[in-house]
């Protein structure tokens, strides 16, 4: 039976408008996670949103947590031991992942594949060999979609071990003709998602997909992408991780490798086999332990330590932080100071002339309102229609 802290930490990760960062930032100010939620209503409401976010209920974070047991899976939050200690040092990494399968595996050194749907003979053969041969030194990564993703899996449990991470539900195969196949890693390797059993998967839901495959790997294998798909986002994920970027060229006819030369010409590592990625992660084992322990996120069941990293703050309890004439002011001042564009809440405190615990409350109202995106590198922009 799930904890009555992990039922909470359930609730908070899935409210309307609690994304990774705000989770942390939520659990980081008001230490336990019936605090955070408790809070929810009048930090939306102060941010003009007119009811409260909408919330799941004790009974249905339960739920999730049977239906997940029932699939034979499990729920890991972010500073349980079992969680991916790479995917963990992501600033917006998912406070909850479902897990099926060997959930240790998670932690092994991995490389992703990835690459076109609609992959030529020439790159699904390449795909499948580089898998085969990198599976017997490295855990391969992919997203378990049609062409180079599914190749890569089945290839690489011919000599070793496979985690496919979805965009939907781990009841969910998508697509359908695959539903074998991440039967078949659940198995002898790891499926892990985001998302609540039952989700089918949608466009938005791939990003989150992708950044899931980039965070876990030590590097990213693109093989066959054209310039405008998902392979190319999870190598811009991988750049921006600090992680290895490696294409594999193709002819300058094809479509289907525009998108990995314009990689390689951007600085990715030219790769014909698997001894061109393992030559260029010699250093990998410098990654582990994960930089994020002791960060302020604890295990389920005990209480965070408040520290939060992002902000390089120690939260204070919320009567302390809470001086309304303080607060109005950054309120009147941080809306004007946000627009469009993705600024640092470092320059929002520079120019607020604020203490960073009111400028943080009040970016905290404005996405639980919908006004305000939270990115990563401790960014926020104004929503379109956030006024």
């Amino acid at each position: 039976m799930p904890t009555e802290d992990a039922i909470q930490r359930l609730r908070l990760a899935r409210t309307e408008g609690v994304g990774p960062i705000t989770w942390r930032r939520l659990l980081a100010r008001y230490r336990t996670p019936a605090a955070a939620l408790a809070a929810l209503p009048l930090l939306a409401q102060s941010g003009g949103k007119s009811s409260p976010p909408a919330t799941p209920s004790p009974a249905d974070a339960k739920r999730e947590f049977e239906q997940t047991e029932k699939l034979g899976g499990r729920l890991i939050f972010i500073g349980d031991p079992d969680y991916p200690p790479l995917l963990a040092d992501l600033d917006d990494a998912p406070p909850v992942i479902a897990v099926l399968g060997d959930a240790a595996l998670l932690a092994a050194p991995a490389i992703a594949i990835v690459g076109g749907r609609n992959a030529s003979a020439a790159g699904l053969h390449l795909a499948e060999m580089l898998a085969e041969d990198l599976a017997s030194h490295l855990t391969v990564v992919s997203g378990l979609a049609r062409g180079i993703d599914g190749i890569a899996h089945t290839a690489a449990m011919r000599t070793g071990r496979t985690v496919a991470a979805i965009a939907g539900g781990l009841d969910v195969a998508y697509p359908v003709e695959n539903t074998n196949l991440q039967r078949l890693i659940g198995e002898r390797g790891a499926v892990i998602t985001e998302a609540a059993p039952g989700t089918q998967p949608q466009a938005r839901h791939f990003p989150r997909r992708n950044r899931l495959i980039a965070g876990l790997s030590l590097g990213v294998v693109v093989v066959e992408a054209a310039r405008r798909s998902g392979s190319l986002i999870t190598a811009r994920i991988a750049q921006e991780l600090g992680r290895e970027v490696f294409a594999v060229p193709g002819s300058p006819l094809d479509p289907r490798a525009r998108g990995g030369n314009e990689l390689l010409r951007d600085g990715a590592i030219l790769t014909e086999t698997a001894e061109d990625v393992l030559d260029n992660l010699s250093g990998f084992g410098a990654l582990f332990p994960s930089r994020r322990t002791g960060d302020g996120i604890a295990p389920t069941g005990n209480a965070p330590t408040g520290i939060d990293e992002e902000t390089s703050c120690v939260s204070e309890p919320a009567d302390q932080l809470d001086d309304p004439s303080e607060l109005n002011q950054a309120r009147s001042l941080v809306v004007g100071l946000l627009g469009p564009t993705p600024v640092k809440v470092d320059d929002l405190v520079r120019r607020c002339q604020l203490s960073p615990a009111a400028v943080l409350v009040v970016l905290l109202e404005l996405e639980l309102a919908g006004r305000v995106e939270t990115l990563p590198g401790n960014r926020f922009a104004l929503l379109a229609d956030g006024g």
